[in-house]
Formats: structure tokens, C-alpha cells, sequence
């Protein structure tokens, strides 16, 4: 059994007739799989979980997810179906799983429902990838989030991404990429075709960075990629440029 059975096989045991459906989203619904993407399911729910359903689906998600060659991290997600319907912004989710957040499940406890932006994000592609893995198609359960909300999902994460430049350099940038990509396009991109955009209308001298962090995204593990110090010194300068057309865009909108 692969991964992604094992996952929609956890959810639909766990929560049982209170589930309404389990998506793909991600790279994946997107394009395809880069050698370090996460397995993306989104889950829609009748009602919020309990905290026993919370704590089986952590256990099960701590066995199955991983960073290796062989085992690639799985993002679980799951929306109660009245909470994003009718849409209101921000979103609230009622439980998220992701590699980031292991040591603090396993110290912390499993998670709990909170409002999150980026839901808008990651409705929209789950929406227009059409991927059910159990349920009807998430058309029939969601309604698509207004062009306005995708906006500022897109923007409000950017402080938070800048605070990882150093540690995440390669995601940090790809992601800064298909912001700039959705405020320009309206669409939602993956990660390279998002570069790919982004390339075309940089000068060349903010080029190379993007271009790194691409190939990186397309061909390697991120414990094997490299940095180094003459397109380190370059990444910063590269960021102010693309943060400043993202601006532009945002003005003007």
C-alpha cells in the first residue's frame, strides 16, 4: 500500500461517517510531483473532530509521513464544511498536519482549530485540480473563494516567509515567485511554472537565484541542495526586487 492510500485510509477509519470527502491539492493536483513535494490531502468534515480522532489521526500521520528518499512527507488538512461554507475570510481549519510541525505534535499535543489564511490557496487549486480521492468532487461541497480573498491569502504570508529566507531559501523563493504570478494572473501556478513566469520579466541579473532554486526544486532532496556564496550574496537583492513588483501590483490593483 502507498503512501497516499495509507493517508485516506487513516482519515476515512478515523473519522469515519463524519467524513465528507478526501482531495489532492498540491503540487500534484497542479502539475506534478518534485522529488521533495509533500503528499497534499485536504478532508472536509460534517463537524469539528474530537480530541481522540485528533490525537489517532497525529499517530497515524507520525508513521506514515516522512523526509527520505523513499518516504515523502504527507500535509494532511481538514476543513469543516460549514466553516468555508458559506466563505468567509480568514478561514478557519480544524486540524493540520505537515513534517514543520512534528516536534511540536509530538511535544505539544495534536492540533487545534484555528483561522487559516492560506485555506484560500489551497481551496482554490484543490477546486481547479478536481482530484477526489473518496467523495463527491469538491465542487459540490465548496464554493470557490473570491479573487479578492486569494489576494490577500497570497500577501499575508509574505512576513512570514521573509523570516525563513535563511533556513528555506529554495521554498521561500519559489513561493515569492507564484505570488507574484496569482496577483498578476489571477491564476494559482506550481512551483517551476510559477518560476518559469517570474524569469521571463526579471532583469538578468536577478535571474540566476530563481533559476537555482528551480532546478533544486526539480531535481534534488532538500537535504542535498547547494548554495553557494556568490548566489547566496545574490538572494536578498533578488527578494527586494520581486517584493517590489509584488507592491507595484498590490497598488494597483
Amino acid at each position: 500500500m502507498n503512501q497516499l492510500e495509507q493517508t485516506v485510509g487513516l482519515i476515512r477509519d478515523v473519522i469515519a461517517v463524519e467524513l465528507l470527502g478526501t482531495y489532492l491539492h498540491g503540487s500534484a493536483a497542479l502539475g506534478r510531483l518534485a522529488p521533495a513535494s509533500d503528499l497534499d490531502v485536504l478532508a472536509v468534515t460534517r463537524r469539528s473532530l474530537d480530541h481522540r480522532r485528533r490525537c489517532a489521526l497525529v499517530e497515524g500521520l507520525l508513521k506514515i509521513s516522512g523526509c527520505t528518499p523513499t518516504v515523502r512527507p504527507v500535509e494532511l488538512t481538514i476543513v469543516v464544511q460549514s466553516e468555508v461554507r458559506p466563505w468567509r475570510f480568514p478561514p478557519t481549519g480544524d486540524f493540520l498536519f505537515g513534517e514543520w510541525l512534528r516536534d511540536e505534535l509530538q511535544t505539544g499535543g495534536p492540533p487545534r482549530p484555528g483561522p487559516m489564511p492560506d485555506l484560500a490557496l489551497l481551496l482554490t487549486v484543490a477546486l481547479a485540480g478536481a482530484r477526489p480521492l473518496t467523495g463527491p468532487p469538491l465542487a459540490r461541497l465548496l464554493d470557490p473563494v473570491p479573487h479578492a480573498d486569494l489576494i490577500r491569502a497570497s500577501v499575508a504570508g509574505i512576513p512570514e516567509l521573509l523570516a525563513e529566507l535563511n533556513d528555506d531559501t529554495r521554498n521561500v523563493l519559489l513561493t515569492l515567485a507564484r505570488i507574484w504570478t496569482t496577483l498578476a494572473t489571477g491564476e494559482i501556478r506550481s512551483k517551476d511554472a510559477a518560476a518559469d513566469w517570474a524569469l521571463a520579466l526579471l532583469p538578468p541579473r536577478h535571474r540566476p537565484v530563481l533559476e537555482h532554486a528551480r532546478n533544486l526544486y526539480l531535481t534534488c532532496h532538500y537535504q542535498d541542495e547547494v548554495w553557494d556564496d556568490g548566489l547566496k550574496a545574490q538572494v536578498r537583492p533578488h527578494v527586494d526586487e520581486v517584493l517590489s513588483r509584488i507592491d507595484d501590483l498590490r497598488h494597483h490593483a
